[in-house]
């Protein structure tokens, strides 16, 4: 190893099996092939050498002022992560984005540390992938009452403009009602759920709901049946499903590293 490199963590793999990373794809810009190395009783480290003169102190935080960059380095440390979850004999732990670490030994060392936590995770997710659900309320579905004529009455005005809020409001209850039967039908199907808090975000229209799975593998077909059976029953509320996965089971594992 180069003493201008450090050591990049992609994840930590429990396996049955020696690991290898034949076929991984090329992970982050500048950085070598990513290679599994063996922490000891089954664990392995998946980890590449990036330069310092990128990755290094001073150097990665005005980087991570840069989205497109850290848009783009995120889906090449997922592509490394995804490429060791599809091993059917491997439980994969992701690694925090940018877990760096001066050597290999250091590495490995620090992961043996934790081994008893991360044995906590490889059992709590283990034969699981994680699938995600996002729900939005389409706009404009009240519909109803939308002409305020000019030869109206003051009554006959706020009248049309009540019958308007009411509508909205019904619509705005009706889909908030489908997701939560959502979340609940599609907990059923899986081991854990995480749902996200609501947060503000920009635009008129934020999620109503945003949701993670922990859907043990053999579930898969049962999970994604219910999860159509869903999609059907919000769009009938106004309201869109969206079904993403399968993941690596990144909202149920802590920082490996």
């Amino acid at each position: 190893m180069s003493k201008d490199s450090a050591v990049y963590l992609y994840c930590v793999v429990s396996s049955t099996r020696p690991l290898k990373a034949a076929g991984a794809p090329e992970g982050l810009v500048r950085a070598t092939r990513a290679k599994a190395h063996d922490a000891g009783r089954g664990l392995w480290v998946v980890t590449a050498e990036v330069p310092l003169a990128e990755y290094g102190p001073g150097k990665l935080e005005p980087k991570l002022q840069d989205l497109d960059w850290v848009a783009t380095t995120a889906v090449a440390h997922e592509a490394v992560v995804e490429h060791f979850s599809r091993m059917t004999t491997a439980t994969v732990i992701p690694a925090k984005l940018f877990t760096l670490f001066s050597s290999l030994d250091k590495a490995i060392a620090d992961v043996a540390s934790r081994r008893a936590a991360v044995a906590r995770m490889m059992k709590r997710i283990a034969g699981c992938e994680e699938w995600g659900v996002r729900v939005t309320r389409r706009p404009d579905v009240a519909g109803g009452a939308r002409h305020v004529g000019s030869g109206m009455t003051g009554a006959e005005f706020l009248a049309v403009r009540k019958a308007m809020r009411d509508a909205t409001a019904n619509a705005r209850s009706r889909a908030a009602d489908a997701a939560e039967e959502a979340y609940r039908a599609l907990a059923r199907q899986a081991r854990e759920a995480n749902a996200r808090e609501r947060r503000a975000e920009p635009g008129t229209n934020p999620p109503i709901l945003e949701a993670a799975f922990l859907v043990p593998r053999a579930a898969r077909s049962k999970f994604k049946t219910e999860a159509r059976r869903q999609a059907a029953a919000c769009d009938s509320a106004g309201a869109d499903l969206a079904l993403t996965g399968p993941w690596p089971a990144y909202n149920f594992v802590g920082d490996p590293a």
